[in-house]
């Protein structure tokens, strides 16, 4: 049984990642925000015993096995390297950091403590993308050849706040999303992108010059071409992620998204075949990949490095849409 802390009296955490560490036999023991009040309201909330306002009191406590991080972005650099100095396991929340330094110095931290890294792309737990990934790795629709993923929607007001006003704490639709489908992509593919052209949009739900949407156009490794729709602003839109092959079409629905839900449909010569999905908490199958992790049995869902890589290309696309230049992808490490 792993114990936990929190860095951050977070939302995600609050709706996803406590249930997840309980369910899957985990402890948090304790919760750190800089607001004593806020952090010992979120304690007594989810029945944590400690609340502690430092990150040292928190990766000091000689309970905590492994730390959680869902603070602002621009805060993730300083709190990872605390936590890795300390000999504490990390899961940290997308993107790892505000710059692509930064993100590469937090994973070889972590190499050198000797500690166990991932980066919460929850989207690699979600049963509709491993089946994906499987089909393609066994051949199922030939040489993937192009892709394509809808991640727009209507950000809700209890999320809105940082993400549309602060740009210096990562805000904006490009490192809240776009890094999301770089991740599902290389997980499915096996492939990572080189190069990006974009386009933002300012749609007037977010603040400060943020792009409240973007659309992007990727080129990868193995000459596949992908294109990304990410936004805020569109309520009725359909999420999905779809890998069109020369022998056959993978199209999933309704897929992007925390929830366990949406279906995946293999088109080829032989008709259409819905494949069969397992409903499977995302966020649990994330937390113990990570507990194997740690235990040595297995290695997590997504790697520090896995999050360097999204963090690159999404800041690859951010000077895409503000240069108007197709732009290289630095690789992840």
């Amino acid at each position: 049984m792993t114990k936990w802390g929190l860095i951050g009296a977070s939302t995600i955490a609050h709706e996803w990642v406590i249930d997840a560490i309980r369910a899957v036999g985990g402890e948090v023991v304790s919760v750190m925000s800089t607001s004593a009040e806020r952090g010992r309201k979120y304690a007594d909330d989810h029945q944590i015993a400690k609340a502690v306002t430092s990150v040292d009191a928190l990766v000091g406590d000689p309970e905590v096995e492994a730390v959680y991080i869902s603070t602002t972005n621009e805060l993730h650099y300083e709190q990872v390297l605390a936590t890795a100095k300390a000999g504490k396991h990390i899961l940290c929340e997308k993107p790892l950091a505000t710059s692509i330094e930064h993100a590469r110095d937090m994973v070889k931290a972590a190499k050198a403590a000797g500690v166990v890294m991932a980066t919460n792309h929850h989207l690699r737990g979600a049963s509709s993308h491993q089946v994906i990934r499987d089909a393609i790795a066994a051949g199922k629709i030939g040489k993937p050849m192009s892709a394509r993923i809808c991640h727009a929607g209507y950000l809700p007001v209890h999320l809105q706040g940082w993400r549309l006003e602060k740009p210096q704490a990562g805000g904006g639709a490009i490192l809240d999303l776009t890094v999301h489908d770089t991740d599902a992509l290389r997980f499915v593919l096996g492939d990572d992108p080189v190069e990006v052209v974009a386009f933002d949009q300012h749609g007037g739900m977010a603040k400060s010059g943020l792009e409240d949407a973007a659309m992007t156009s990727l080129r990868f490794k193995s000459g596949l071409i992908a294109q990304f729709h990410d936004g805020f602003t569109t309520p009725f839109a359909v999420t999905g992620l779809e890998v069109h092959g020369t022998e056959g079409s993978l199209i999933g629905t309704h897929n992007m998204t925390q929830k366990p839900i949406g279906k995946v449909v293999l088109r080829n010569r032989n008709g259409e075949t819905e494949l069969t999905l397992d409903g499977g908490n995302l966020y649990e199958r994330t937390l113990r990949a990570f507990d194997a992790a740690i235990a040595g049995t297995g290695k997590p869902l997504c790697s520090g490095e896995d999050g360097v890589w999204s963090l690159a290309t999404g800041l690859a696309v951010m000077k895409s849409a503000a240069t108007g230049a197709k732009v290289a992808v630095e690789p992840g490490l």
